[in-house]
Formats: structure tokens, C-alpha cells, sequence
């Protein structure tokens, strides 16, 4: 997948709508649009990165920036038990070719 034709790269750049929930210098968070769970938020880096391997070899400070944004989600919309999950690689799950963490619970902080 090249860029121009990543889903995740046409959210950044506003060609493709989506539940934006924050945004920090580096990397946007938004709803899952098929989630498997009551909260099932994503955080991607703006800039593309294959997947979590190489966003942490060519980035680490905004490896960095995405799990902090992804634990601080997790706090706001979970009431504390949640998963956060990379997937690397067809075998393990991973569709969409740009790295992103999954914030997922079944226990959301306003018990909906």
C-alpha cells in the first residue's frame, strides 16, 4: 500500500471523514468505525509508517508521543481496564499498512 492510497494517510490529510477524538503535534485519534468492543479508539502517527517496527526505528519520540496519547485516551474513556494492541504483519491481524495502536474495552468510563 502506498501512501497516497492509505486510509489512515487520506484521514490525516481531511480527504476522508472520521470521529476525531484528539490530536497531538505528531499523531490524531479517532473511533473505530467497526469496533469490536464499547471502546475501540485508534491512534496513528500522521506520518506514515508501515507498522509499529518501523515507526519505532525511524521515530521512537513519536512512538513515544502516540502511547502517551493512547494511555491518556484509555483514562478518559475507560474505567481502567483496557488493551492496547499493535498488530505487525498479515499473520497477526494487521489490514491497514499504517501503524496504528487499538485502544480496546469492554468497560467504558460512563458504564455505556
Amino acid at each position: 500500500m502506498t501512501e497516497a492510497s492509505c486510509i489512515f494517510c487520506k484521514i490525516v490529510s481531511g480527504d476522508i471523514a472520521a470521529d476525531i477524538i484528539a490530536e497531538s503535534p505528531n499523531t490524531l485519534a479517532f473511533r473505530d468505525i467497526a469496533p469490536l468492543s464499547k471502546v475501540h479508539l485508534l491512534v496513528i502517527p500522521k506520518k506514515h509508517y508501515q507498522n509499529v517496527v518501523e515507526l519505532q526505528e525511524s521515530s521512537p519520540a513519536v512512538l513515544g508521543e502516540l502511547m502517551s496519547q493512547a494511555t491518556e485516551l484509555a483514562g478518559q474513556h475507560t474505567n481502567g481496564s483496557f488493551k492496547l494492541q499493535f498488530n505487525t504483519g498479515t499473520e497477526a491481524g494487521q489490514t491497514i499498512f499504517h501503524a496504528h495502536a487499538h485502544v480496546l474495552s469492554d468497560n467504558s468510563k460512563d458504564g455505556s
